[in-house]
């Protein structure tokens, strides 16, 4: 069993746009990508650890726990051995509370890149290679979520230039969704079910173009 570790925040974790409600495993897209990569000989196991409202590396002053970097070390410990990390985050990062750029939500994001690589595995075990994925752009915050991300689609701007440049500079693989998929209407932050599909699907296309999983 091959095992994919996806740390993310509620675009990944499944929330439903407007609702408190979550997608079923099947329809979120770490197990739609689960699905796509299983078949013939090889067996692999996405593990989901996705948080709702999480940062790269900052807290949020109303709810403890969603600073990203806190534990991320040892929760690769935990999973280990891993042939893959799916690092998906920086939505957050541009909540109303906070004034960061995409140049800081960037740098956030390459910090936990590096504590991925120090993480104290066991002896033998491989250090992951990272994938790092910039999520869609912020639109129009709308509903019950518009004053957390007031502002949030305009200090978004340039995020997936400057994740594409800090993974040229740290060596690792980098995925740009809004290749692919696009915000919730209904939200302007969160994933419509047809577009965790669309995504999951993508992630394991490019999962297979990275080499890292093996048949046995």
């Amino acid at each position: 069993m091959q095992q994919i570790l996806v740390y993310a925040d509620s675009l990944s974790w499944g929330i439903v746009p407007t609702t408190r409600q979550r997608l079923d495993f099947h329809r979120r897209w770490p197990g739609v990508m689960e699905n796509a990569l299983n078949g013939g000989r090889r067996r692999v196991r996405v593990i989901e650890d996705c948080l709702n409202g999480r940062r790269t590396v900052w807290e949020d002053p109303f709810k403890p726990g969603r600073n990203g970097l806190t534990g991320l070390a040892q929760r690769i410990e935990i999973h280990s051995p891993l042939s893959l990390v799916v690092l998906m985050l920086g939505t957050n990062d541009f909540q109303s509370m906070h004034p960061h750029t995409a140049w800081h939500s960037a740098q956030g994001t390459a910090t936990l890149v590096r504590a991925i690589r120090e993480a104290p595995i066991e002896p033998g075990m491989p250090v992951p290679p990272v994938l790092v994925v910039a999520p869609p752009p912020i639109s129009s915050p709308k509903g019950p979520i518009a004053e957390k991300f007031v502002g949030g689609e305009t200090k978004c701007v340039g995020l997936a230039d400057a994740l594409q440049t800090v993974c040229a500079e740290l060596g690792c693989a980098f995925f740009d969704a809004r290749r692919v998929i696009s915000a919730s209407p209904h939200d302007g932050v969160h994933l419509d079910a047809d577009q965790h599909a669309l995504l999951g699907a993508a992630l394991a296309g490019q999962v297979e173009q990275l080499g890292v999983l093996t048949a046995y």
